[in-house]
């Protein structure tokens, strides 16, 4: 009997993609523009370009690598990581424009403009992570473009309304992003993968690359934290570098700990360190802008390190059976937790400089709301989402087809030759 759903791509993967980038050239023809020269000798391209490069390697390199550890998924953890993030980035620069850079019908582009969009494009990665192996291609572009669309929205509803500075508004995609994923991941649920895949599993081939892609990440969350932190305020940026960085440290130590006392056999859990590892430059990211002495930022990290271990430990199983959300990369562990972690951080940093409880609690609803308001929209959007690409139109994969790089590539070293 012939497959359910033909594997190739024809039918769907080159309309969907020849459409939006006709629609996005045109776009751009009509609205972008290049900064203005005066801006760019004013605000020298040196001075943000180094960063920029920093998290489009973390982007493209980090999550790429991150995302290969499936034995037999590699190749589409990385590939469909270089699309996502390629069409991401276009849609990000175009809404970034329209709704905070839109001045006289045109819509300037600056470094500043593509270090947002690479941001944004990591927010959706996150979101990919919840669903890698589930999904096509396809089902991938549509999530991109609607949780960049979201994120946005976010952001906008964030800084227009609660008044929240840009740079914590931003740092919110990871909340966003995971949660949004996680959301998807469970409207998606399919009994067919349970217990666990078979194809589900890692190597010591594809856990050194994801190793890889880890290091990366670490290497460069640094920038990602403060690149859109301006050279005006030397001070606050130094903070932020530093801040992460200590972030990063103690959250590695803290995975390493927890992993050895956590597992039966007293050994340490490579899937751990890869991920939690990262957990405090989420955290500290998302406070970063209130964290002002190298202390705070150590406990914050240590903590997250902390959280995201036995996350990935007790949690990330029981969210499989009890909740019927099936997490592939453990997003909810690496940057849902943290993430509202570094939220608690910045509430207790901030009101612990208030003069007063009346102020302490106006501050409380206050950065409540953004919480709410970020939690509402991107489960909301993911349900959505999921509600969407789980139709048929799509062609989602066989259940015996995910977690499996044969359905999307060509393997010619495989081929039987006659």
């Amino acid at each position: 009997m012939a497959p359910k759903y033909a594997p190739s791509l024809r039918g769907r993967l080159p309309p969907m993609t020849l459409l939006l980038e006709t629609i996005f050239i045109s776009m751009f023809a009509f609205f972008v523009e290049y900064e203005d020269p005066a801006v760019i000798r004013k605000i020298p391209l040196t001075d943000i370009y180094a960063e920029f490069q920093d998290v489009n390697a973390m982007v493209l390199l980090g999550f790429g690598f991150l995302a290969t550890f499936l034995v037999r998924y590699s190749f589409s953890g990385a590939g469909f990581t270089l699309l996502v993030t390629s069409l991401a980035v276009q849609w990000a620069i175009l809404l970034d424009g329209f709704l905070f850079t839109f001045h006289r019908g045109k819509i300037r582009i600056g470094m500043n403009s593509l270090a947002t969009a690479n941001l944004c494009a990591a927010s959706a990665l996150i979101s990919m992570g919840a669903v890698l192996g589930k999904t096509n291609p396809a089902h991938l572009i549509i999530m991109a473009l609607l949780e960049v669309t979201g994120f946005m929205a976010n952001r906008w509803i964030l800084q227009t309304f609660l008044k929240v500075q840009p740079i914590d508004a931003i740092m919110m995609l990871h909340v966003f992003g995971a949660y949004f994923g996680l959301m998807m991941s469970w409207v998606l649920y399919r009994s067919g993968l349970e217990p666990r895949h078979e194809k589900e599993a890692t190597d010591r081939r594809t856990g050194l690359f994801a190793t890889m892609g880890a290091l990366f990440l670490w290497m460069f969350w640094p920038s990602f934290n403060s690149v859109l932190i301006g050279q005006t305020h030397l001070e606050r940026k130094l903070q932020a570098i530093s801040s992460t960085y200590l972030s990063l440290a103690t959250s590695t130590v803290a995975a390493f700990f927890v992993s050895v006392v956590t597992s039966p056999r007293g050994k340490i859990n490579m899937i751990h360190i890869q991920n939690a590892s990262l957990a405090g430059g989420v955290a500290v990211g998302v406070a970063v802008s209130a964290v002002d002495v190298p202390w705070v930022a150590m406990v914050i990290g240590l903590s997250a390190g902390v959280v995201s271990t036995l996350g990935f430990r007790y949690l990330k199983p029981h969210l499989r059976v009890v909740f019927k959300c099936h997490d592939t990369c453990g997003v909810l562990s690496v940057h849902g937790m943290p993430g509202i972690l570094g939220w608690a951080a910045y509430f207790l940093i901030q009101a612990s400089r208030l003069p007063d409880i009346t102020a302490v609690l106006g501050f409380t609803i206050y950065h409540l709301c953004t919480l709410l308001l970020t939690l509402g929209l991107s489960l909301g959007l993911g349900a959505l989402t999921g509600i969407l690409i789980k139709w048929n139109i799509w062609r989602p994969p066989q259940d015996r087809m995910c977690f499996d790089d044969q359905a999307y590539w060509e393997f010619p070293h495989l081929a039987v030759h006659k």
